[in-house]
């Protein structure tokens, strides 16, 4: 059991993983500096969760390979949220530990083949099935496929699922459309990204992802004073709602703000010429120098003055 009179960390880091940490272009932790800075604040004492719709087989064969290629050491309290809350891990020196699954959150098995047969039969020319994927069904666009192409094949997809599903007797939702099942429930919800779409409980998500990523810090040791989300939709802001919500002290750092910052009542902090994992790189260095004392780098990021509120949170 951890010390229940260990210092409380000064903040920790709840990060979405497509966008703040992995490329979405490439899929890979790439950015340079990204990967030390992570390492050097876990060494430091901040606790890390990665809090993603990706399978735990993403984060372990491209999140945390380079994490302990870089040194994390041995003590370091990171975590691994994956499938918007419904699987998670423990991330050591020695990898990714055992991974547990919330199965009441799985989507039906007969529902998953169907709709995998659908993207299989006709749309394997522009995405491709998950086959990591232990809750939710998710198809991914190809990598040799271009974004306005994919989302063209995307939004013809997600049309014929809704109907699929549906007629499956299954209740879903869709881009604000629902259709309920027999019993007047919708359980089930289609939900896009600008690279995927994920079949997913309407129980799932960052919010809950969040909620599973404090119960996992609190058997470990003392949780942080404050938090710092990061993410690169408009979903992503659910963690943050989450912990204000909670009573956290918390900000946002919103890696690809084209979809329009909401007004929040805690601070959200905007890069001003990059993106993605460029931008989180730079954000995650700034941090790092905080930790360490020194002059903060004049990194590329508007802060929001009520960040003052938050502490050592820059």
């Amino acid at each position: 059991m951890p010390a229940t009179d260990a210092p409380r960390p000064p903040f920790g880091l709840l990060l979405d993983v497509d966008g703040p940490v992995a490329s979405p272009v490439t899929r890979t932790v790439s950015a340079p500096g990204l990967v030390d800075s992570l390492v050097e604040l876990a060494a430091a004492g901040v606790p890390l969760v990665f809090n993603t719709g990706r399978s735990d087989r993403f984060l372990r064969e491209q999140v945390v390979p380079p994490l302990l290629a870089a040194g994390l050491p041995a003590g370091a309290r990171v975590h691994a949220v994956c499938e918007k809350g419904a699987v998670w891990a423990t991330v050591t020196s020695g990898g990714l530990g055992e991974v547990r699954v919330d199965e009441a959150l799985a989507v039906p098995a007969g529902a998953a083949r169907a709709v995998e047969a659908l993207a299989q039969e006709r749309y394997a020319d522009t995405m491709f099935v998950d086959p990591g994927k232990r809750a939710m069904v998710s198809l991914e666009q190809r990598l040799d496929v271009a974004s306005d192409v994919y989302l063209r094949a995307q939004e013809r997809f997600e049309a014929e699922v809704f109907d699929l599903l549906a007629g499956l007797g299954l209740g879903v939702a869709h881009r604000g459309e629902e259709r309920p099942d027999a019993d007047g429930r919708v359980g089930w919800r289609i939900d896009p990204t600008i690279i995927s779409t994920d079949l997913e409980s309407v129980l799932l998500g960052k919010d809950r992802g969040a909620e599973v990523a404090l119960r996992l810090l609190a058997g470990d040791g003392a949780l942080p004073r404050a938090w710092r989300t990061a993410g690169d939709s408009r979903t992503d802001y659910a963690m943050a709602d989450w912990l204000h919500e909670q009573g956290h002290p918390v900000a946002h750092v919103d890696v690809r703000p084209a979809d329009g910052v909401p007004d929040k009542p805690y601070p959200v902090h905007v890069a001003r010429t990059t993106v993605h994992d460029e931008a989180g790189a730079a954000w995650l260095r700034r941090l790092a120098e905080v930790v360490r004392g020194e002059a903060l780098h004049d990194a590329d990021f508007d802060v929001d003055p009520r960040a003052e509120r938050a502490g050592a949170l820059a």
